[in-house]
């Protein structure tokens, strides 16, 4: 009895053995890195679960392309491309002709420098250099030199939203700067699944999205611009012939939208072609 007694005394004082509920349990809610719960990306949306949307194309028309372009950023702008080439000692800033791809006018960098991407914000061409840190400033119609800017860590794709400029850096952190002080405002964290997308190269802003090449992929990333969520992809897979390029750089990269037209038009880094797309869900 007195066993009996002791038992029913323990079992009321600490509960039923195996029957407690430990911290991380298989009901416990999900606790992140500071120790909340229910954790939600940056831009305060929780992220989707399940396969995002995937889209094919269908080329409505191609035209030539400088086979020696090495292209890093890619604007459509009144009819004409406005584009940034790379490489140390042949980087330059052009205004191409879409149908001929006849340059029109180009400035030649110093050949210290890399070009990157670069946008059109407010009558100004902004250009990015790879390793250097320092962005050039061109006015739109003359292609004369205004200035220059700096940022942090390395320059891949730039693209501009209706307040800030947007840049790429090589990782999965995309950065709006303000176009005046080029100071960060904020920024985003690129991810899929939970995964950081990395290597995210030339941005485009399309009706509200970021699209966004990854560095050798044939596909173009769709990206929530407040949370970073990946929230579809474009295969562009076979727009070149096989043999049509046979470096191994020779990648998808330039992205350039038509607003007034809603046209999409992209190239890659060698390319002999420069493609209008449409895109269609598969």
């Amino acid at each position: 009895m007195r066993h009996l007694i002791l038992f029913l005394f323990l079992t009321i004082l600490f509960g039923t053995p195996g029957c407690r509920s430990e911290p991380g349990g298989p009901n416990a809610a999900p606790v992140n890195a500071t120790g909340n719960t229910n954790p939600t990306p940056q831009g305060g949306t929780p992220e989707k679960s399940g396969k995002v949307p995937s889209y094919g194309y269908e080329v409505v028309d191609r035209w030539p392309h400088d086979p020696k372009a090495f292209t890093q950023g890619l604007v459509f702008h009144e009819g004409l491309l406005i584009e940034s080439a790379g490489q140390y000692g042949e980087s330059t800033l052009r205004r191409v002709e879409p149908k001929t791809g006849r340059v029109l006018e180009k400035v030649d960098l110093p050949a210290m420098y890399f070009a990157e991407g670069l946008t059109i914000y407010d009558g100004k061409i902004y250009q990015l250099t790879w390793q250097h840190h320092k962005g050039f400033i061109y006015d739109l119609k003359s292609f004369k030199k205004l200035g220059e800017f700096r940022y942090d860590g390395e320059g891949w794709g730039l693209t501009h939203d209706a307040e800030s400029l947007i840049l790429s850096d090589g990782t999965n952190q995309i950065r709006f700067i303000d176009p005046k002080t080029f100071e960060v405002r904020r920024t985003i964290s690129v991810r899929e699944g939970g995964q950081p997308l990395r290597e995210i190269n030339e941005l485009e802003y399309v009706k509200g999205e970021i699209y966004a090449n990854v560095w050798h992929k044939d596909s173009i990333a769709r990206i929530d611009p407040q949370t970073g969520n990946i929230v579809g992809w474009i295969d562009l897979k076979g727009l070149l012939a096989p043999g049509e390029v046979d470096d191994e750089e020779a990648v998808l990269n330039g992205i350039a939208y038509d607003e007034g037209g809603d046209r999409l038009f992209v190239t890659g880094k060698l390319w002999p072609m420069l493609f209008e797309i449409r895109l269609k869900e598969k």
